[in-house]
């Protein structure tokens, strides 16, 4: 940021991102939601499955094929620098084509960094947040 850049600029352009993210995957553009994405970024899809590179790009068009739309509030936003944490309410609920009834939602915490184009694009996308990951075993024994 210059010296001219005030406080509530990115704070702008993050909500930007966010409704742009929304907009994208309500449209079902598989391309312009991966672009807000970094090329090394992890989704994770269910708690615990954290996912990069071809996988997360499946994950993300598992969800678009539905063709249901997402909502997206912004529940806090914290910037330093070029990274950001969003703390985000989201919802996608309807009958898919397939007639199945879809009623997900969460609280994300997601990190986004600024490219030097001044774009800001996921690093880490956590869909649900504080959720706890399914036991795998305590691992002694």
């Amino acid at each position: 940021m210059n010296t001219h850049d005030t406080e509530a600029e990115p704070l702008t352009a993050l909500h930007a991102h966010l409704a742009a993210y929304v907009a994208a995957f309500n449209a079902g553009d598989a391309q312009a939601v991966d672009r807000m994405y970094e090329q090394a970024s992890v989704v994770v899809p269910s708690p615990g499955t954290p996912m990069t590179g071809p996988a997360r790009v499946a994950a993300t068009r598992h969800l678009l094929s539905w063709g249901l739309p997402i909502e997206a509030t912004p529940r806090h936003v914290y910037v330093s620098g070029d990274i950001a944490l969003l703390i985000v309410d989201w919802a996608i609920r309807g009958t898919t084509s397939d007639g199945i009834g879809v009623d997900l939602s969460g609280t994300s915490t997601d990190v986004v960094r600024q490219g030097s184009d001044g774009r800001w694009r996921y690093v880490m996308d956590n869909p649900f947040g504080t959720a706890l990951a399914p036991e795998r075993g305590s691992g002694t024994g």
